[in-house]
């Protein structure tokens, strides 16, 4: 993996050996990355404390970090339609950000249907520009293939 910088170099950063690199050559390092932007980031509005099992996400909380992210990414990628996560996509894309947004599915089928169904209304108000289903739910084994296959389909 590489970035440019603000002069048009490219800034190796796979295969660094951060070990060898002082605390001030790292420090470099990420303020070049976060000042040239980076394409995508994966997003998470929960705060210390929270957790997905116990813990709506509210607007403001979701506003406050997508703000904190604009200046420095294009793309947001979401991990779930429900319990707030809904409201990611059209706040980053108020902050003109785009958004790869993911249904989380798991064993739980009732909880899946819902996040089909949160992920597909999102797709028809527009705040989708990718879908992604099942982020490794075939890895943990929690569906079948086929399964995985007809929440993609629908």
């Amino acid at each position: 993996m590489s970035i440019s910088n603000k002069h048009n170099h490219i800034l190796p950063i796979r295969g660094i050996n951060f070990s060898q690199q002082s605390a001030d050559q790292i420090d470099d390092l990420y303020q070049q990355v976060l000042a040239n932007g980076m394409h995508g980031l994966c997003f998470s509005a929960y705060e210390e404390g929270q957790h997905p099992d116990d813990d709506k996400l509210t607007e403001e909380q979701i506003k406050r970090r997508m703000k904190i992210l604009a200046p420095y990414t294009k793309w947001t990628r979401t991990f779930s339609c429900i319990e707030g996560n809904e409201l990611i996509p059209p706040i980053a894309k108020a902050e003109g950000i785009k958004t790869m947004v993911g249904a989380w599915i798991s064993d739980d089928l009732e909880k899946n249907e819902q996040e089909i169904d949160g992920l597909i209304q999102l797709a028809k108000q527009g705040q989708v520009d990718i879908a992604a289903v099942g982020n490794e739910v075939l890895l943990r084994g929690d569906i079948s293939e086929q399964q995985l296959l007809d929440y993609i389909e629908k």
